[in-house]
Formats: C-alpha cells, sequence, structure tokens
C-alpha cells in the first residue's frame, strides 16, 4: 500500500480529491484510528490534520484499515466484495490493493469515478447538484452491470475543478437520493469544506 500511496504522490494523483473527515456521520466515531491516519498522510507527503484529510488517502487506502461496522457494513467492503467495481463497468477486483498493469488502487479509482462527476452522460441513472455557500456539490449514480446496485459518487467543485470525496455501492432508490440531496443541501458522506471542519 506504501508503495502505492507513493506512486499517487508522485504524479499527484491526490489532488482529484477533496476533504472528509473520518468521523462517520451514521456512527459518529472514526473509522479509522489517528495512527493509521498520520502515517497513510506521511506517506502521501500530505499535511493533513486528524480527523480531516485527503479523502484519496483516507477512502481508498486508509478505509482498508476500518474495523467500524456501519449501517451498511464496514467501510473497507467497498473495495473488496466487486459491488462497486461491477457498477461502474469494471472487473470485480480492479479495486483491490493489486498492481493491475502497472497502475495503483487510486488511479483506476480516479478514472472510473471522476469522469461521471466532470461530465455525466446519457449512463447516468440520477444526478442533483447543489450549492452550498461558496461550494457546488455533485452526487451522481450510474450503474453499469445488470444488478440492482448503483456507484454513487459524490464530489465538490474546487476552485472550478471537481474533486472526488467519494464512491460507494447503492441499493436502494437512485431518485429518492437524489431527490433528498437536493431538499437538503449539506455536505455529506464524510465531506470537509475545510481541516477545521
Amino acid at each position: 500500500m506504501l508503495a502505492f500511496i507513493a506512486a499517487d504522490a508522485r504524479h499527484g494523483r491526490f489532488a482529484n480529491w477533496g476533504l472528509s473527515t473520518v468521523i462517520d456521520e451514521n456512527t459518529g466515531g472514526p473509522v479509522i484510528e489517528v495512527d493509521v491516519f498520520d502515517a497513510l498522510h506521511a506517506a502521501a507527503g500530505i499535511d493533513a490534520h486528524y480527523p480531516v484529510g485527503n479523502a484519496g488517502v483516507l477512502h481508498v487506502y486508509g478505509y482498508w484499515f476500518s474495523e467500524v461496522m456501519t449501517p451498511y457494513g464496514r467501510k473497507r467492503d467497498r473495495w473488496q466484495d466487486g459491488e462497486l467495481a461491477l457498477a461502474l463497468g469494471q472487473a470485480p477486483d480492479a479495486f483491490h490493493l493489486s498492481d493491475v498493469g502497472a497502475t495503483t488502487p487510486l488511479q483506476r479509482v480516479t478514472a472510473a469515478a471522476l469522469p461521471y462527476l466532470e461530465a455525466p452522460g446519457d449512463d447516468v441513472v440520477a444526478r442533483g447538484d447543489v450549492r452550498l455557500g461558496g461550494l457546488d456539490a455533485r452526487v451522481v449514480l450510474v450503474r453499469a452491470d445488470a444488478s440492482s446496485v448503483h456507484a454513487l459518487i459524490y464530489g465538490i467543485r474546487v476552485e472550478g475543478a471537481w474533486r472526488l470525496i467519494t464512491t460507494f455501492p447503492f441499493s436502494g432508490d437512485a431518485d429518492a437520493v437524489v431527490a433528498e440531496f437536493v431538499a437538503e443541501p449539506r455536505l455529506r458522506w464524510n465531506a470537509a469544506a475545510s481541516e477545521g471542519a
């Protein structure tokens, strides 16, 4: 994992991700410990202050260390079970901690999810956009396979560029989640507007 993080850092890939907190909005507690948080950000060369850090560091890599049970299962399940990868049109093991074609897990997740934030196309099942003070936020739901599981992709636009916050499998009503997103504008899915958030 540290080699993947170092490669991502060298190529500036963490810049495609926004800020996230490790305090889960469902459980109210941290999903990883401070020592893991610090070690991963140090490997990425990112100066972050617990509990707010880079969403790519935390979600793509940090969640592998999470033992916390949330109402939707463990955070690492999204990378292990293959549902998210399939919903994004990838092989079931596409987001595993492996060196697939000399790419990193973060590189593969970013390539699969970021285009949907930047330019949602006809294959998007549902989409919502809101304004949060000086920020734009967007959620899109896509489903590339025939199952009932969607990929929910959420991001924030910072200085004119979309930054991923998270992506995870979602098996509920796509239109309902977008309707709630638009009706109640706020930071969601562990997004943070700034390190002090």
